[in-house]
């Protein structure tokens, strides 16, 4: 009998950003690397963004849920479709787990991303924190086993949650095989005149966030301006690519301030399969974030031979391996001097883009697919 995996695929269909992109992958890595099994998506797939796989079917709310979707997902309708499924295994993968799931027989896994909803309180509302901390506790109390996408994120999950370290395994993620392909000049450079890039810039990619720490980077951009006075830094602009926020408005205020607002430029709308091109072009790719789960733009980047530079300690280390250089992410001064090395030490940068794509090794489709259906295999 071949194996039926259902999957959370909410987000999958719906979100643009990382919980969304590590739906998917999952999801596509799955469906190639064992074609012979059954694939369930259980989600209203209205206005998907995703490209379903051939090997995979749809369970969706049916009429009489199609208004309430949520309520499909908490009061039970999703559970009775997906026992009618014959499911093997369910896997949320967005630290969720339907209610009365565990009553079916069939067998959960869910993955545990970061807390940084526990970590950072000010940066999310009060009821999402509340509902969040339900389900989180709900989904790793009563999972069969619990996927942590780092070392980091188990810890975590241990601590803020109570979830039992015997039940967790680390399966880092990968990243879609589009920043692995090879370089394409002349589209590169139709996407660059897309956007109007600039000619050099150095390149921030994520939500435009606290969290992110663009205010780091564009005091460390100021201090190299004004303190260093780098000859290299004569042109050089700095990308901002994620969606508008409040923040963003206040990063353009602190840049007035800095006196760089015409070094910084944003870009809120940007197509997914664009971003190789805005790695590539520039000439470093900076990720000061104050806490990740994973870290996947480390990644994307490192793929597509732009050197990096990110935070010291979380999980960091653990993404970026030896293909970055490490700064304590509230220290722009130190973030200056980095850019500064990189930006002038050629043989720096090019031993930052060998470590990099060396590291990248460590997380390629084969491997993510062949240790996620290990967790399945051991709960069967």
């Amino acid at each position: 009998m071949p194996l039926t995996i259902a999957y959370d695929a909410k987000r999958a269909f719906h979100n643009s950003r990382g919980l969304g992109n590590y739906s998917r992958d999952v999801i596509r890595l799955m469906a190639k690397y064992y074609p012979d099994a059954q694939i369930v998506l259980a989600g209203d797939p209205k206005g998907s963004i995703m490209q379903v796989p051939q090997n995979a079917k749809i369970v969706k709310p049916n009429a009489l849920w199609r208004i309430a979707k949520s309520l499909w997902r908490s009061l039970g309708g999703m559970v009775t479709q997906l026992k009618q499924a014959k499911a093997d295994i369910y896997h949320g993968l967005s630290q969720e787990l339907p209610p009365g799931i565990f009553k079916t027989g069939i067998k959960t896994v869910v993955t545990f991303h970061d807390a940084l909803f526990v970590r950072y309180p000010q940066n999310y509302p009060w009821l999402y924190r509340h509902v969040f901390t339900i389900k989180n506790k709900y989904a790793l109390r009563k999972a069969d086993h619990i996927i942590a996408i780092t070392e980091q994120s188990k810890r975590d999950a241990i601590e803020f949650f109570g979830a039992d370290p015997q039940k967790i395994t680390v399966v880092y993620q990968g990243c879609n095989n589009q920043f692995r392909k090879p370089e394409n000049r002349e589209k590169d450079d139709e996407i660059r005149k897309k956007y109007g890039l600039p000619n050099r810039y150095l390149l921030q990619v994520g939500a435009i966030e606290p969290n992110k720490n663009l205010q780091t980077i564009l005091h460390a951009f100021a201090y190299l301006l004004n303190e260093l006075k780098e000859d290299a830094l004569c042109d050089l602009k700095l990308v901002a690519v994620g969606r508008k926020s409040k923040y963003a408005l206040t990063m353009s205020n602190l840049a007035q301030q800095l006196g760089i607002e015409d070094r910084l430029v944003f870009c809120h709308e940007v197509d997914f399969i664009d971003l190789p091109a805005f790695y590539r072009g520039s000439e470093m790719f900076l990720f000061p974030s104050f806490f990740e789960g994973f870290g996947i733009p480390i990644i994307e980047a490192q793929c597509c031979g732009t050197p990096v530079i990110t935070s010291k300690g979380g999980c960091f280390g653990e993404t970026a391996g030896e293909g970055a250089l490490f700064v304590e992410p509230d220290n722009p001064q130190k973030m200056a001097e980095a850019i500064g090395s990189v930006l002038k030490n050629r043989d720096l940068r090019d031993n930052l883009i060998k470590k990099g794509k060396d590291n990248t090794l460590r997380f390629t489709d084969d491997i993510v697919a062949r240790n996620i259906m290990a967790v399945y295999k051991k709960l069967l």
